[in-house]
């Protein structure tokens, strides 16, 4: 399958893959490791372990995260993901778009083209999942992740059994 035909699978970074919560120790039974010298404590919070599975998904990954072109400097590294695809977001100001529509959301419908999509991030509402359903001619799964856990087994498992049912 090209990449052309393929699903999307656009990624936030806050949240889903630097979690806010404990997990950033390590999975549970893991240590804690030291954050990578770059600067940025964040990036500490990043579980590597979390590249492979998703480079493992039937998908194109592209990033949708205002990390943007970033993501591909700082993230995918230590993910070990090559560069990525980025969603190019304007300068906003985090407010919801009317009816509690999220920024990205017609963003990122525009962006997949009619392609089907699954949209990973911690900001996605019911009012989104309704405005894509409406305005997406193709499947589409608009997945909410915990930013206190970020992604877990459970997530991926969702994600991979989407996909493969397309």
């Amino acid at each position: 399958m090209t990449d052309s035909v393929r699903p999307l699978v656009f990624l936030d970074v806050d949240g889903p893959l630097i979690p806010f919560g404990p997990r950033w120790h390590g999975r549970p039974g893991g240590a804690a490791r030291r954050s990578p010298d770059t600067g940025n404590p964040l990036l500490a919070r990043v579980e590597p372990a979390d590249g492979p599975r998703l480079a493992a998904l039937p998908c194109e990954l592209v990033w949708a995260t205002t990390w943007q072109a970033d993501a591909n400097e700082s993230i995918a590294p230590l993910l070990g993901l090559p560069d990525l695809p980025v969603v190019d977001i304007p300068e906003h100001d985090d407010r919801e778009e009317p009816g509690g529509l999220h920024w990205k959301t017609p963003l990122l419908v525009d962006w997949a083209a009619g392609r089907p999509f699954a949209w990973v991030d911690d900001e996605i509402s019911e009012a989104d999942r309704r405005w894509v359903g409406v305005h997406h001619p193709e499947r589409a799964l608009l997945h909410r992740v915990d930013p206190g856990r970020g992604l877990t087994d459970a997530d991926f498992a969702a994600l991979d059994a989407w996909l493969r049912g397309l």
